[in-house]
């Protein structure tokens, strides 16, 4: 009899989950089409395009071409070592900043701590184009050398240069470093910090004994993070006017605009979103270790 009764109830519980399941199915439909038609549909338009030459069909040719090109090469290097060089100066500098924001009083720590929640809502153009009026050829800091030496040009002239799309990568995503390393130190017992000073450590001995192991997990999330959009960034080296830096976020636009080679310009495409993507994928599980 027990027996019947719970069956019973198994029978009820499952006709009355079934309609909330069936419910929430429904509900999550209108956001999964949107989803398709907004983000996946164009991104299949572009894989579709990049196995379709002018010359008609679909074939793989486009992919051939491209990757014998010398400029794909060149481009793909470039991305790649500006990406890493982008990201190993933001976790230096980063970490630098945070500590000094963290751990040395001084007034106005909390309003820079601020500022740099504020910062990472700028965009990257804007930073570029604050390093050229003070940078570029014309900027204020050749303007001074030339009104004090008389000189017909000023010493830096590095702007269009990788140097300078790396000094503004860096000026840049900084703060996506420095962001999830105050929140790691502020959660820092600061009883270790206090408990190595009585025992006669000194602050660099501090730093590496007792805080840079507990910022390595926010220093892997933050530096996977800043490579991602290092290798994406496409604003920064368009408005530095790099003379010979082409990553793939140009390339595209070359492609596309400038040659009007469209299975080309997606083929690059798909190249960069299958990297976006792969090293996304490492930020998640690096975050994800890192509970963030």
């Amino acid at each position: 009899m027990a027996e019947a009764v719970h069956k019973a109830r198994v029978v009820r519980a499952g006709a009355g989950g079934s309609p909330r399941s069936l419910g929430a199915l429904v509900r999550a439909l209108p956001p999964v089409a949107l989803l398709g038609l907004f983000f996946l549909y164009p991104l299949a338009l572009v894989v579709r395009q990049s196995f379709r030459p002018d010359s008609g069909g679909t074939s793989v040719r486009p992919y051939a071409d491209v990757f014998a090109s010398e400029a794909f090469r060149q481009a793909l290097w470039t991305t790649v070592w500006l990406a890493l060089a982008a990201t190993a100066g933001c976790l230096v500098l980063g970490f630098l900043l945070a500590l000094v924001i963290a751990f040395v009083p001084f007034p106005g720590a909390k309003a820079v701590a601020r500022f740099v929640d504020v910062f990472l809502s700028f965009p990257s153009f804007l930073i570029t184009l604050a390093l050229l009026f003070v940078y570029g050829s014309v900027g204020m800091a050749n303007g001074a050398w030339t009104g004090l030496t008389g000189a017909a040009q000023g010493p830096f002239q590095f702007l269009n240069t990788p140097w300078g799309v790396l000094l503004a990568e860096v000026t840049y995503f900084t703060p996506f470093v420095m962001r999830p390393l105050l929140a790691a130190f502020s959660q820092l017992d600061t009883a270790q910090l206090e408990a190595a000073g009585s025992l006669g450590a000194r602050a660099p001995r501090i730093v590496r004994k007792v805080i840079l192991p507990e910022a390595l997990p926010a220093l892997a999330a933050g530096g996977s993070l800043v490579l991602v959009l290092c290798l994406n960034e496409f604003g920064i080296v368009l408005f530095t006017g790099a003379k010979g830096v082409t990553t793939l976020p140009m390339l595209v636009y070359s492609k596309a605009i400038l040659e009007s080679d469209y299975p080309g310009a997606c083929v690059v495409a798909v190249v960069n979103v299958l990297i976006s993507v792969g090293l996304y994928g490492l930020y998640r599980v690096v975050s994800r270790r890192a509970g963030a």
